[in-house]
C-alpha cells in the first residue's frame, strides 16, 4: 500500500467564485485509524460534487460543519477498504460516504453520514449519480416535502442537473405536467426528448417570466427550486393558491461576494397561501433503502434516464469543482482516482 497521502487542503476562503486557487496540494503520512473505535482506513476511489460543497467553504454555521483552513477538502465519494477491524466493513469493503479531496480517509460509524457498504455489483460511478445523494435528495425532497398530485403542474429549476432531471422524471411518473427550467439549446433537447418533460424553458434565451405565465396559465401547484435568485422571484410569481415551494438550493447564489437581495414578491405566500419550505437530504438517510428500491426499478425500466460527467486525475479535483459553476458540466460530476483493487 502507498505511504504517502496526497491532499487538496483549503488555502483561504474564496470571497467570490470558487477557483483552484483556494486549495493547496500537500502530502502527508497516511491517516491512523482507531480501530478500537471501528474506524476504517479508506483508499478513495472516485468522488462525487455539488453545489453544496461551496457552502461548506464559507465560515457561516450550517447542517454540517465549515471545512477550516488548512483541511482537507470534504466531498461524498466511493472508496475501498484497506484497513479495517470494522465486522461490517471487512477489508476489501466498498463503502460511500462522505471522504476528503485524498488519496486515503478515515471512516468513523459515529460521523455525521458514516461510510456504509455498496450493495453487491454496484459500480462506484451509479453510487455516486443515479443512486447517489442526489437521486435521493430529488426523490425525497419532491415526494415528502412537494407532495405532489396527480394533474399537478410542477415546474422544476435546474432541471437538467443530477438533482433536478431526476426530480422532473419522478414528478411526470406520478401523473403531475412538467415544465422545467435549463440553461442552452443541448440541455434543453435532452430534457424534452430523453427525460420526456412536458415543456422547457432555456433561461440564457427565454424570458422567465414571461415563459412560465404563458406555459402554465393556471398556476404553478409545486415549483421545485435549485437555483434562487431571479428564478425562484419568477416562480413564486406564478404560483397557484395552496401551491408548495422546495428550497433544494440557490446555485445563482453560492459564488456571490455579498448576498444577494431576496425575491420581492414573498408577499404572495400570504395572499396565495403557499407554503414554502426548505430540506436536508441527510435527514432522510435512514430511509434511503426506500428511496434505492424505488430509483432502480425505474432505471431499470428505463423510465428514468441520467447523466454523468467524468473527470480524472488527483491533479484535477479542484478544477472539477469548478465546472459546477461555469456551466460546462453535464449531468452529475463525478472524478475518478482509482479502480477496486
Amino acid at each position: 500500500m502507498d505511504t504517502v497521502n496526497r491532499q487538496w487542503l483549503l488555502k483561504e476562503r474564496p470571497q467570490g467564485v470558487v477557483g483552484p486557487q483556494h486549495f493547496e496540494l500537500v502530502q502527508s503520512p497516511l491517516p491512523e485509524p482507531d480501530l478500537g473505535a471501528g474506524q476504517v482506513l479508506v483508499k478513495t476511489l472516485m468522488l462525487g460534487f455539488d453545489p453544496a460543497m461551496r457552502g461548506w467553504l464559507d465560515d457561516v454555521p450550517s447542517y454540517l460543519p465549515p471545512v477550516a483552513i488548512g483541511e482537507p477538502m470534504r466531498a461524498s465519494g466511493v472508496g475501498q477498504v484497506v484497513t479495517s477491524e470494522n465486522p461490517a466493513l471487512p477489508v476489501g469493503t466498498l463503502i460511500q460516504g462522505l471522504v476528503n479531496w485524498q488519496d486515503f480517509s478515515i471512516g468513523d460509524p459515529s460521523s455525521a453520514i458514516p461510510p456504509t457498504a455498496l450493495p453487491a455489483g454496484t459500480p462506484p460511478n451509479l453510487a455516486l449519480s443515479v443512486f447517489g445523494s442526489t437521486s435521493l435528495t430529488a426523490y425525497f425532497g419532491l415526494l415528502d416535502v412537494g407532495q405532489p398530485q396527480a394533474g399537478d403542474t410542477v415546474l422544476v429549476s435546474g432541471a437538467a442537473g443530477a438533482t433536478g432531471s431526476v426530480v422532473a422524471q419522478i414528478a411526470r411518473l406520478k401523473g403531475c405536467r412538467v415544465v422545467g427550467i435549463a440553461g442552452g439549446q443541448e440541455k434543453c433537447d435532452w430534457l424534452r426528448t430523453d427525460c420526456k418533460l412536458d415543456a422547457v424553458i432555456d433561461y440564457k434565451k427565454e424570458s422567465l417570466t414571461q415563459r412560465i405565465a404563458e406555459l402554465c396559465p393556471d398556476g404553478v401547484n409545486m415549483f421545485f427550486d435549485n437555483v434562487g435568485g431571479d428564478t425562484l422571484e419568477a416562480g413564486i410569481g406564478q404560483m397557484a393558491d395552496f401551491g408548495r415551494i422546495v428550497l433544494c438550493g440557490a446555485i445563482s447564489g453560492y459564488n456571490a461576494s455579498t448576498p444577494a437581495p431576496g425575491p420581492h414578491n414573498l408577499m404572495l405566500l400570504i395572499s396565495r397561501r403557499i407554503r414554502m419550505q426548505g430540506f436536508i437530504v441527510i435527514d432522510y438517510l435512514d430511509r434511503a433503502a426506500e428511496a434505492i428500491d424505488a430509483l432502480t426499478s425505474w432505471v431499470m425500466s428505463g423510465e428514468i434516464v441520467w447523466r454523468e460527467d467524468m473527470q480524472e486525475g488527483f491533479e484535477n479535483i479542484p478544477a472539477t469543482l469548478q465546472r459546477l459553476f461555469d456551466g460546462s458540466n453535464v449531468g452529475k460530476q463525478l472524478l475518478k482516482l482509482a479502480d477496486p483493487g
